[in-house]
């Protein structure tokens, strides 16, 4: 057996490989820069993980998702394989300690977020870390082109001139033609080679309907289906407000966005995988790197942004590959809502540049400051002091991100951390000369373990509990220990953070490209209007329709969602419709005929004819002309 199915079986259990991840580590163990394409479930982590753990050296694990850096790394962990993660929630200390473990002990995973990446301390110490491999996690982020460009990840190629001769494996679920050239084109690829798999989910049922009262479908439906699901909404209100509605109908559910504590998060996403709730209704900020195989329907309450967004997040269902349905639902308040979304999220260049102002002023920063700087942020204490609207102010940050000028990072939950700064010897002739402090530190060393190493977690209720004694009184023991140079304490912090990839500029210096700003609105409508163009679709197979969205060809109708169950209504098996219905087309495209000389014309029955014809009618594909003849619409 190869040694690195020896790897798989031994850390997951698992006797071989799903489809195509043998060939990317295979590829990379070539030590080939590889980009592959696996879709949402499909197992990416594990392409990057067994070569990693096959040969001598650490992984460095690009990824923007905070909360999945944290979940892998604690996998990892509890597998006894040495892992570390780096973002901009750890102090200049805390980073340092973790460079030098990934330098001189045995360090197999070091995770970290594209902005930590051009930090001087992180390119210094890399220079002496052993790399064998470069793996990029949600890689369509290098992309303009892409749905969730960040501009940090820009800064991943600079890798190349440290670690020339270290592969890169680029990872992402959704990407175009268009998009999968430039990843590799961004990450200084140095041949093309991409290894992807089919995006066809054949358990996949696709349904758009349009609604007027969404609730009451919901709730007929929901009451009828088995299994587990999660309804998408676009703001944190609707999260609440139809989960409510739900559990008033006796369907079991929660809600969660990002404005929940961590508890909460935790909790409510514990009880919806355990079974213990059916419907978890959740903003986008659920979702990421949950691996839920029984989930029967993802419910789109509102339209997203992108082909891109929606495919991803309706993949989380039927990832046991049994049947699961996608329901995307609109109305025609959404339609019109849909252009006062463009407005919203391309708030006007001069608005832009005041909220850039009003930022630097409000954390502080004097000009020529601030560059790689973490600030703690409250956008709601932030749009109050500068009596701003939170909508465009918070789209005015998204922009500022997008032209590079600051990095947005949602609230993220740090735990408390301490570190023992000085060795036993003299931490025992400081608990001789300081008998109040002495149990207090024994306590601390029952409790955990590396505390002379590392920064460890802890809880200061759990060693409030054993001491029996307040959090308060804790917390100024760990304050005083700290003070006196035995420990570095950082207490736990959730807060969303805003880190400034640039200098403050001044107002006349601060450049925000007219063509810049164009180009990024253009790529956001052409999204939008794909998305419409999707959920107006009358005639396509919702599968064919997403799979020639990211370039896949020769495919076949699905004979499931809402289209092909309109065709199949007339009573015609797919391939006489598809047959019947491709002559129909060629012939008009060429001119416009009279009802009964097409029908002529065309090689089949009358009678099936006839009942193509009547769903083109139907479905606005075909009508009459001044002449009353008929012509492709």
């Amino acid at each position: 057996m190869d040694n690195y199915k020896q790897i798989l079986r031994k850390y997951w259990g698992f006797s071989d490989f799903r489809p195509l991840q043998e060939d990317i580590i295979k590829s990379v163990l070539k030590g080939n820069d590889t980009l592959a394409l696996l879709p949402t479930g499909g197992g990416k982590s594990i392409t990057f993980q067994v070569p990693a753990l096959t040969i001598e050296g650490i992984c460095l694990v690009v990824t923007p998702l905070i909360a999945l850096m944290k979940d892998q790394v604690d996998k990892l962990n509890n597998l006894n394989i040495k892992a570390y993660a780096i973002h901009s929630g750890y102090t200049f200390d805390e980073i340092s300690v973790i460079l030098d473990k990934c330098i001189y002990s045995d360090v197999k995973f070091l995770y970290i977020s594209p902005e930590r990446i051009h930090s001087d301390i992180f390119i210094e110490k890399l220079k002496n870390i052993n790399v064998n491999l470069i793996a990029v996690d949600e890689a369509h982020c290098i992309s303009q082109w892409g749905y969730n460009f960040r501009p940090s990840y820009l800064n991943i190629a600079n890798l190349k001139k440290v670690l020339p001769n270290i592969p890169i494996l680029a990872l992402t679920a959704t990407a175009t033609p268009k998009v999968i050239i430039d990843i590799q084109d961004k990450l200084r690829f140095k041949k093309q080679n991409v290894l992807q798999s089919s995006f066809e989910r054949k358990n996949l049922i696709y349904m758009v309907r349009k609604l007027e009262d969404k609730h009451q479908y919901i709730i007929n439906i929901l009451s009828k289906t088995k299994g587990s699901g999660i309804i998408y909404v676009r703001n944190r209100k609707k999260t609440r407000e139809i989960a409510q509605i739900l559990i008033k109908n006796s369907i079991s559910a929660h809600f969660y966005h990002g404005g929940l504590d961590t508890v909460k998060r935790t909790e409510r996403q514990n009880d919806w995988m355990n079974g213990k709730i059916k419907v978890m209704v959740a903003t986008n900020a659920f979702g990421m790197g949950i691996d839920k195989p029984d989930v029967r329907f993802v419910i789109h309450y509102d339209i997203p942004d992108s082909i891109e967004e929606y495919f991803q997040e309706a993949g989380r269902a039927g990832r046991d590959t049994k049947k699961a349905y996608a329901v995307l639902l609109y109305s025609n308040i959404d339609l019109l809502q849909m252009e006062q979304r463009i407005k919203r999220n391309f708030p006007e260049i001069e608005y832009i540049k005041k909220v850039y102002q009003a930022l630097c002023n409000y954390l502080k920063i004097p000009i020529g400051g601030g560059k790689g700087i973490t600030y703690d942020f409250k956008i709601s204490d932030f749009v109050s002091e500068y009596n701003l609207q939170v909508i465009q102010a918070y789209n005015s940050l998204k922009f500022l991100e997008k032209d590079g000028y600051i990095e947005l990072i949602d609230e993220i939950d740090n735990p408390s951390r301490i570190h023992f700064i000085v060795n036993r010897d003299d931490l025992y002739k400081f608990q001789v000369a300081n008998i109040a402090f002495d149990g207090f530190i024994k306590l601390i060393l029952r409790s955990y373990t590396g505390l002379f190493t590392d920064f460890v977690k802890i809880d200061e209720n759990t060693l409030a509990k054993r001491a029996n004694i307040n959090r308060e009184q804790v917390y100024n023991f760990l304050i005083k220990l700290s003070k006196f140079g035995i420990i570095k304490y950082i207490p736990q912090k959730r807060t969303p953070l805003i880190v400034f990839t640039e200098e403050r500029l001044n107002e006349k210096n601060l450049r925000i490209s007219k063509e810049n700003y164009q180009n990024n609105k253009q790529r956001y409508i052409e999204k939008i209007n794909a998305v419409l163009d999707y959920v107006n679709n009358k005639s396509k197979c919702r599968s064919r329709y997403l799979l020639a969205y990211f370039g896949q060809k020769n495919t076949y109708k699905c004979g499931k969602c809402d289209i092909c169950k309109s065709s199949n209504e007339l009573e015609l098996s797919k391939y006489e419709f598809d047959l019947i219905l491709d002559e129909i087309k060629k012939n008009l495209n060429d001119k416009d005929y009279e009802l009964d000389d097409l029908i002529k014309i065309l090689t089949h029955t009358k009678q099936k004819c006839i009942k193509v014809i009547q769903w083109l009618f139907d479905n606005n594909k075909i009508k009459y002309n001044d002449s009353n003849e008929l012509t492709w619409n």
